[in-house]
């Protein structure tokens, strides 16, 4: 069809066959109706298409972001990780020192008797006298062992006193716990005035081995003979 073709149409008469078209049988239809609708398709493809691919983009670039952001955060913190690394390792190298200091303050198994001397030797040098000092039962723990001392001594509030400080002063780990101060049962009994002045402290004293792992049990040995 011509141009000129096209301005000759009424405008009343194609808005008749437009209400007469049939569906059903495009190919009967005017070439002007052919043409509007082959526009009015193809401008609706046009804009579905670019709709759901504009919403495909806009969410790859959503997560593109969140990617980039998450990777920035990742990226600060090994910078600023990188940028301490010397002093996490001089850190490290104190904190290795300072264990390794508190090891040498735990006495090993053969040191438990000379460490009972050096707290006997503090006792008697604060005044006191012993009536009881002995080992209790070691207490396992996860990285260390309790050794508790259990200790009775005899003096004035001026010896205890004199007896914790030099304690809490030995090159050794010892810590003092569950004390309990009062009366000897000799006092009123006729004895000496000096001894009926005298007060009791029962005291338990613990000190710490550092645990080390048990030796792997011996492996069976148990073998069939053929």
């Amino acid at each position: 069809m011509k141009a000129s073709d096209l301005k000759d149409i009424d405008i009343q008469e194609l808005f008749e066959k437009l209400q007469n078209l049939d569906m059903e049988n495009v190919g009967s239809w005017p070439a002007p109706v052919k043409i509007g609708a082959a526009v009015i398709v193809l401008a609706l493809v046009l804009v579905l298409g670019y709709s759901f691919s504009i919403t495909g983009l806009n969410d790859q670039l959503s997560r593109a972001q969140a990617e980039e952001s998450n990777l920035m955060q990742q990226l600060e913190s090994r910078a600023h990780r990188a940028h301490n690394l010397d002093q996490y390792r001089e850190q490290l190298a104190e904190m290795e020192e300072t264990f390794g200091t508190l090891l040498q303050q735990l006495p090993r198994e053969t040191e438990v008797p000379g460490l009972l001397e050096d707290i006997t030797h503090t006792g008697l040098g604060s005044g006191l006298e012993f009536d009881k000092i002995e080992l209790a039962k070691e207490t396992q723990r996860e990285f260390y062992a309790e050794l508790p001392i259990q200790i009775t001594v005899r003096g004035d509030y001026h010896g205890f006193g004199a007896f914790v400080s030099g304690v809490a002063a030995l090159p050794r780990i010892v810590t003092l716990h569950d004390f309990e101060i009062n009366a000897p049962a000799s006092r009123g009994r006729g004895g000496s005035p000096e001894a009926t002045n005298l007060l009791a402290m029962n005291i338990t004293a613990k000190t710490y081995r550092y645990a080390t792992a048990p030796p792997p049990a011996p492996a069976n040995r148990n073998t069939r003979r053929r």
